[in-house]
């Protein structure tokens, strides 16, 4: 498990320092997860289409994960960020952040429209996978972590690898 927290703990801190340690970490992990899902092949129009992940409610993740990821790529696919606002296709994402501070009604949109797609979803909220998130960042003691919610991510069709949710704080349910 300290390999993927120091790995993020790492790349977040060589990035810049004015943004708040937590909000560093949550970006990079965010730029880790892509690493550690496989996606339906549909998911990518052609082998070299931009892996992009969305925020939705925290500018001070979208621009650390910008900063982070510039000139990156993940098997093959550049990783993009894309900031949305209420009311945005969902569209050609593989990863969506949705911020704590999104109301519920928005949040629950956001997550309905998802389900549309082969689409990783992931929030900061309090209560992330009972409202219905794949991965909900905790904070236990002093430590940015994660949790993993199997049932959420059955029928996207994507695939979490093992090494990933051995090293996740909690993971729940699994496919019945």
């Amino acid at each position: 498990m300290a390999w993927l927290l120091a790995a993020c703990v790492g790349l977040a801190q060589a990035e810049a320092p004015a943004v708040p340690l937590e909000r560093q970490v949550m970006a990079a992990y965010l730029y880790k997860f892509a690493g550690f899902v496989e996606w339906p092949e549909k998911s990518f129009a052609k082998p070299d289409s931009p892996l992009l992940i969305g925020v939705v409610g925290s500018e001070m993740v979208a621009e650390q994960l910008e900063r982070m990821v510039a000139g990156r790529s993940v098997a093959g696919h550049p990783v993009t960020v894309r900031r949305l606002q209420r009311g945005e296709s969902l569209a050609g994402l593989h990863i969506l952040f949705i911020d704590r501070g999104i109301d519920r009604n928005t949040q629950a949109d956001l997550l309905a429209a998802a389900r549309s797609y082969s689409l990783l979803t992931v929030t900061d909220a309090d209560d992330g996978l009972a409202q219905g998130f794949m991965i909900s960042f905790v904070l236990t003691g002093e430590r940015l972590r994660f949790d993993v919610g199997l049932r959420q991510v059955a029928p996207s069709g994507l695939r979490i690898s093992a090494r990933m949710l051995a090293v996740a704080h909690r993971v729940q349910g699994g496919a019945s």
